[in-house]
């Protein structure tokens, strides 16, 4: 069995969950502190990262790097197309969602004000792509959904509430939480964000 190393709260970790649960891929779940990384981590990981997995003699600590060597070993069901067009154009929206969005994530923990605003903007900004398909660019559930469920359960832990022009997204956001993937992998305080996190102005 696949041993993975997660925090407990950490969004990298959170879509690591989810896309296991897709997956139906069985692992130890070793959750750790991310703050105080237990000894046997800087062996495995120099750069003491969650998520870490380990398979066999194999040891991977890249969050893209993991979900990529699972797309590829486990291959059914795929949360990714076959189509290489449409392949890298999801890519691409991980690699935005990933820059954009996880990277506000230190200061959206702090309550700043500004990352809040920068969030919601760029959340509005996609209402187009939200209306559009029942899932991010796809009508299959895939990695960017994965990635994107993180951040929308802990808007109402940041304080943040969509307004009416984020509308799709709360649509999206309803589909995407009535996932079992999505609804199992919710750490405790989150546990009612499917209830709460999508109230709209």
């Amino acid at each position: 069995m696949m041993v993975l190393f997660l925090g407990a709260s950490d969004l990298w970790s959170h879509r690591m969950r989810i896309a296991m649960v897709e997956k139906g891929l069985p692992a130890d779940i070793v959750e750790i502190d991310v703050d105080h990384p237990p000894p046997e981590m800087a062996e495995l990981n120099p750069f003491l990262s969650v998520p870490t997995l380990i398979d066999r003699e194999l040891t991977l600590y890249d969050s893209r790097v993991i979900l990529d060597y699972l797309e590829e070993r486990f291959q059914h069901p795929a949360l990714l197309p076959p189509d290489p067009v449409v392949r890298a154009q999801l890519r691409l929206a991980l690699f935005r969602i990933e820059h954009d969005w996880y990277g506000l994530v230190d200061a959206l923990n702090t309550g700043d004000e500004q990352a809040k605003s920068l969030l919601v903007a760029s959340i509005v900004s996609n209402a187009a792509i939200f209306r559009a398909r029942r899932y991010f660019l796809s009508d299959d559930f895939t990695l960017v959904d994965a990635t994107i469920a993180p951040v929308f359960a802990r808007l109402e832990k940041w304080g943040i509430t969509l307004p009416e022009e984020a509308a799709p997204a709360v649509a999206y956001a309803r589909r995407v939480f009535d996932r079992p993937s999505v609804a199992a992998t919710l750490p405790t305080d989150l546990s009612n964000a499917s209830n709460s996190f999508c109230a709209v102005r």
